[in-house]
């Protein structure tokens, strides 16, 4: 989902929504709209012809046209739903049999709030949410957003928008009822593992101003770069965020992916490019049998003069962008990977024209890291597994964190 401009406001589906460059300010995948090569989120907007395509061959509709016609005679709301209605909703139908949450036709409101977003929106909850196990989940809060304030969690449930059953909502629709001008609040009711019962969660809608990166230099002597997004802008402040590590003089580094949800490709190749060699695959593109891979290989940026020790920290909130990167690391030995399962955002979708104002969302490729593996709804395992606990959270500790440094200090 995304225009490809690299300055825009990176958006990915954040309940806040506002996708520019991947983190929508309200959440819902953009790590992979087409628009263009390298220099796009994972998910791409293409610009289609919208041509009438001819009926397909061997296909037998008279079950759906005897059914339209039944209830088009019989049933008692018929007079009261619009055709188009029921042209949506089959349509809909259609693409919930290839299994996809991804891949989603949209109805003209849809389309048009999705056009909106991808030119960017800065007012929301400020979140990433996708489909998990049939239901809305929040990938991620961004940092000091009314989400992440309000106490939403990566790995939420959303069961209930004001009220509403989200039980049967895509993405799309759950993001309509979530995202709002600032002041206003939406009541989320969110099912949380290890809480026994559903809980709402009131939040005020407000600006969402996203971060790029923290860093800092421990008394320990470990340097640490907290990356929130893959955004163009995010090239240029890891790269600035690396001369700060390489000035500090210290050697042990820990690259924080924890509750990134990504953003563009090119984005993902410029940070691994610093722990990579020069030609060594960083992802590969898969698409159908019938079209050939696409290969990203890495810029070289590697010091091979200095010798440091990496360890890159991942969890459920990391999608997209993230995977790619602690996937291709942990697959070369350039680092560590320590945390938690990531979410598993491993495809690339295609926005493409239907009629003038429909659309369709549709997968057409899927990551692969070095080693060929699909992180798409699987996730990217670390070498080092570390659950944080609800004990954990409300104690204020980081066990992830503490083995990073354990790690690398060799306790």
């Amino acid at each position: 989902m995304e225009v490809e401009k690299e300055d825009s406001n990176f958006s990915g589906r954040f309940l806040a929504i506002s996708v520019l460059v991947v983190i929508m300010i309200v959440g819902s995948f953009f790590g992979g709209v087409v628009v263009g090569q390298e220099q796009r989120p994972i998910d791409k907007v293409a610009e289609l012809d919208n041509k009438e395509e001819g009926k397909p061959q061997m296909v037998d509709f008279s079950v759906f046209w005897k059914t339209w016609n039944e209830l088009e005679e019989n049933h008692i709301r018929a007079s009261e739903i619009p055709v188009e209605e029921r042209v949506w909703h089959a349509v809909k139908g259609l693409t919930r049999a290839y299994g996809d949450p991804n891949t989603v036709f949209m109805p003209p409101q849809e389309s048009e709030d999705f056009e909106a977003e991808i030119s960017g929106r800065f007012e929301g909850v400020g979140m990433e949410i996708g489909e998990r196990d049939g239901l809305v989940t929040v990938i991620s809060p961004l940092q000091g957003t009314p989400a992440e304030e309000a106490g939403i969690e990566a790995g939420d449930k959303i069961i209930r928008i004001d009220g509403e059953s989200a039980t049967d909502m895509n993405v799309e629709q759950a993001v309509r009822l979530i995202r709002g001008e600032k002041g206003t609040e939406v009541v989320l009711t969110v099912s949380r593992e290890g809480v026994d019962d559903p809980f709402e969660i009131p939040i005020v809608r407000g600006v969402i101003d996203i971060p790029t990166i923290d860093t800092e230099l421990r008394d320990d002597g470990i340097f640490v770069i907290k990356l929130f997004n893959f955004t163009g802008q995010s090239v240029s402040k890891f790269q600035e965020a690396m001369v700060e590590f390489d000035q500090s003089g210290a050697d042990k580094l820990i690259l924080d992916l924890r509750n990134n949800p990504g953003g563009f490709l090119h984005a993902s190749v410029e940070v691994a490019s610093y722990f990579i060699p020069a030609g060594e695959v960083i992802v590969k593109e898969r698409f159908r049998s019938n079209r050939q891979a696409n290969v990203y290989r890495s810029k070289g940026y590697v010091d091979p003069d200095r010798d440091i020790d990496v360890i890159v920290m991942i969890n459920q909130g990391s999608a997209s962008a993230s995977e790619i990167v602690a996937g291709a690391l942990r697959d070369h030995g350039a680092a560590t990977v320590v945390g938690y399962t990531t979410f598993g955002k491993g495809s690339v979708q295609e926005v493409i024209p239907i009629t003038s104002d429909t659309s369709l969302k549709v997968t057409i490729a899927e990551w692969l890291t070095p080693e060929g593996e699909s992180f798409e709804g699987e996730g990217i395992e670390p070498d080092v597994k570390i659950e944080v606990t609800r004990e954990d959270i409300e104690a204020g500790v980081d066990p992830q964190l503490d083995r990073a440094v354990d790690i690398l200090l060799g306790n």
